[in-house]
């Protein structure tokens, strides 16, 4: 049976948001633009020579019912939480924490060298997961393989497969593929995604032709369509995307994953099923009963999370 190919069903700008203590943040999901692309429900873009854009950070706050995966490129966050974990990321290391049923912490930046950039993507939780235990993946830069192909193509492998290499980051829900990928002038790149499960593309850097244009009634290679930095590519269903580059090189994230095709109910860091679940979680916190907490901890910083 032929492989088929994905094509680009939208291409979508940042929105400036501005977010934490107030940090400047490109938002692409998570928009009018681009609610929810099921299992993904957020992904900010930060980036600045400017200390005033993010040294505010996120102070204490708590999740429950997603995952979220900060990306570091440039600069450090100092994070703890209140399941007792404490440390530093920076470039090129991925913080991949499942709030489940609930965890209080806190991100604070630290520039390097004057620069600070990175992603934060959440990825909602099924129903059944929604209350599991928290969980924390810290993973370093170089515990991220690398493969480097012949044209000159590198990608880090977060998550998922490329050219049978594995990402480090495992036992998440949603089967996702999670991939940094650098793309030379004049090169190729062609990787599955399972059939059914949704994808996207983030060009933080250069240009590339992504997917293939898909006409009524025509199904082939036309070149695919032209998207620069900053802006995210939306494929279609398919079994595999496509990216070329021309004179210009670019590098992106790729990402996939199964949808969860279950009703979703937001307010703030909270994603749940129902408004009842987004209501308990608020009387959680307010009654000090939010879950899997480290009581030490929450006695230190409950009082910034009352009413």
């Amino acid at each position: 049976m032929a492989r088929e190919a994905r094509c680009v069903r939208d291409v979508v700008e940042p929105r400036p948001t501005l977010e934490g203590a107030g940090v400047r943040l490109r938002r692409t999901i998570g928009t009018h633009a681009l609610d929810y692309l099921d299992p993904f429900l957020l992904l900010d873009h930060f980036a600045s020579d400017d200390p005033r854009d993010y040294i505010a950070g996120f102070p204490w706050h708590p999740h429950r019912g997603i995952e979220t995966v900060t990306y570091m490129l440039a600069g450090e966050v100092d994070h703890h939480d209140s399941i007792g974990n404490r440390g530093t990321i920076g470039p090129g290391d991925v913080q991949w924490m499942t709030a489940g049923g609930g965890i209080l912490h806190e991100e604070m930046p630290r520039p390097r060298d004057g620069r600070m950039a990175g992603f934060q993507l959440w990825v909602n939780l099924p129903a059944a997961l929604k209350m599991t235990r928290p969980r924390y993946q810290e993973v370093r830069a170089e515990s991220i393989p690398v493969v480097r192909r012949d044209d000159g193509s590198l990608v880090r492998v977060v998550a998922g497969e490329v050219d049978g290499v594995v990402g480090p980051v495992s036992e998440i829900y949603a089967e996702p593929t999670y991939l940094d990928v650098t793309l030379p002038p004049g090169a190729t790149f062609v990787h599955s995604i399972a059939r059914g499960h949704n994808g996207f593309a983030y060009v933080f850097e250069g240009e590339g032709r992504f997917g293939v244009v898909c006409e009524e009634g025509y199904r082939g290679d036309a070149g695919g369509e032209l998207v620069a930095a900053p802006d995210l590519v939306v494929f279609t269903d398919g079994d595999e995307v496509t990216v070329r580059t021309d004179a210009a090189a670019t590098r992106f994230l790729l990402a996939s994953g199964r949808p969860l095709d279950e009703p979703i109910a937001r307010y703030g860091p909270f994603v749940m099923t129902t408004k009842d679940e987004i209501q308990a979680a608020l009387d959680d916190l307010r009654t000090e009963s939010f879950v899997w907490r480290d009581d030490a901890e929450w006695a230190r910083r409950r009082q910034t999370w009352r009413g």
